[in-house]
């Protein structure tokens, strides 16, 4: 089995590495030896020392179109990787992906390649890394109806909000550790305003409830807005702060279904299997009709990690074709519509600064009534001319919570409305 590296980063190295370390094994469990013919970068000067200098080139678009039969894909981005892997699989040749952006952008295009050429695309490792999730969602649960997936998906934030719990240090100066740690990136924005776990959120929705579902139809929120004040309320009530991406199958009255996809901090129950993810783990759970709960937890990003999940993707491909075999196809056949975010039911956690002065509970509790929104507990310290007004509310629409908001914002005797954040992990 000839194989196409294209990228050669802190993945790729690791894939090179696996690859020559394991060759006996890899060729055991494929049913033929496993060779790697090419590794296409972009710098070949930056990776000397590191890999083969034989292997290195920085014509990726002919290394794809040689005598190849699996092409792995850990450059990242939308250009040039859609154009290469589209190349690919149009051409029959088998591909193997980390690229969680492009699957959420650019996923039917890719498939529709895939289908037309009769070509496997697995992309396991574009999704909590080393975590075997994907597989389960596409194969092991593919006779079950999937309700819900919800989990921490970025080690990036959860490393963030989990050491702000720790140490109630602020946003800021925890992102300036987890910097200069490691942890985050150089321009962290990807990972922080949340478009990483939208991405992933998207391909999560579109395997469990076999409908498309891009980038854009995930609702986005980042965390960059957690201040040190969210988490001690949180630690008030007994809850911690995550960023969770959550994906559900809704039944609405007229027993209509849609897909619901949403990215955005919350605060859940301590006691939430979620909520004792630390540092930079990954966790996600999912919830079928037949299985039930189940939950899967490990490493979700890193070198190593990450090249377990593309070798485990490789050997599947490569013994596909040594037994010309072929893969899961995409599964799309329910195409339920995205249910617009406004449309969302859960709870809220409203934290307000108002006067101190009798009446003031019965002025925010009428605008709640009047929006239909239900308070299921109020909390009330009072200091030298004003006091801290906390709201946890039962079940409501993001519509109704945001117009309620925004009138309590107006009110005289509320001089802020200090954070607003989703309460999950609970019965609404």
């Amino acid at each position: 089995m000839r194989v196409a590296l294209l990228g050669c980063g802190t993945v790729g190295t690791e894939v090179v590495r696996l690859l020559r370390e394991q060759a006996t094994d890899l060729a055991a469990r494929v049913g033929a030896p496993v060779e790697l013919t090419g590794i296409g970068v972009r710098r070949p000067n930056k990776h000397r020392g590191q890999v083969p200098a034989e292997l290195l080139t920085t014509d990726a678009a002919a290394l794809v179109d040689s005598d190849v039969d699996v092409v792995v894909e850990v450059i990242g981005g939308i250009e040039p990787a859609r154009t290469l892997l589209v190349t690919a699989l149009r051409a029959g040749k088998s591909v193997v992906t980390a690229n969680k952006a492009l699957l959420a952008e650019h996923g039917a295009e890719l498939f529709a390649a895939a289908d037309a050429s009769g070509a496997d695309l697995y992309f396991e490792a574009a999704v909590a890394g080393a975590i075997p999730l994907l597989r389960p969602l596409r194969e092991s649960l593919a006779g079950d109806r999937i309700t819900r997936v919800m989990g921490i998906v970025n080690g990036t934030t959860n490393y963030i909000l989990s050491a702000m719990d720790s140490t109630g240090a602020g946003y800021a100066e925890t992102l300036e550790e987890a910097s200069r740690l490691g942890y985050a990136e150089a321009d962290p924005t990807a990972d922080v305003d949340g478009y990483d776990a939208a991405s992933k959120a998207a391909i999560l929705a579109s395997l469990a409830f076999h409908t498309r579902v891009t980038a854009a139809d995930v609702h986005r929120e980042g965390i960059a807005s957690v201040t040190a004040a969210d988490i001690a309320a949180a630690k008030a009530i007994d809850r911690t702060v995550k960023l969770l991406a959550i994906c559900e199958r809704v039944t609405h009255a007229d027993g209509r279904e849609s897909v619901s996809a949403r990215v955005h901090p919350a605060m859940i129950p301590r006691s939430h299997p979620l909520a004792g993810v630390g540092g930079a783990f990954n966790a996600v759970f999912v919830e079928a009709d037949a299985a039930g709960q189940l939950m899967f937890y490990g490493r979700g990003a890193g070198g190593a990690p990450t090249a377990s999940a593309v070798l485990g993707d490789l050997v599947a491909a490569a013994r596909n074709r040594v037994v010309a075999g072929r893969g899961p196809r995409e599964s799309a056949y329910a195409d339920l519509p995205a249910q617009p975010m406004g449309q969302v039911s859960t709870r809220y956690h409203i934290s307000l600064d108002v006067a101190d002065r009798a009446g003031v509970l019965a002025q925010v509790a009428a605008v709640f009534a009047e929006h239909d929104v239900s308070i299921a507990a109020v909390r009330q310290e009072g200091r030298v001319n004003d006091a801290s007004l906390v709201i946890v509310t039962h079940g409501a629409s993001d519509a109704a919570l945001r117009s309620t908001v925004d009138k309590i914002g107006g009110l005289p005797v509320v001089r802020e409305v200090v954070s607003v954040m989703r309460v999950e992990g609970e019965q609404p």
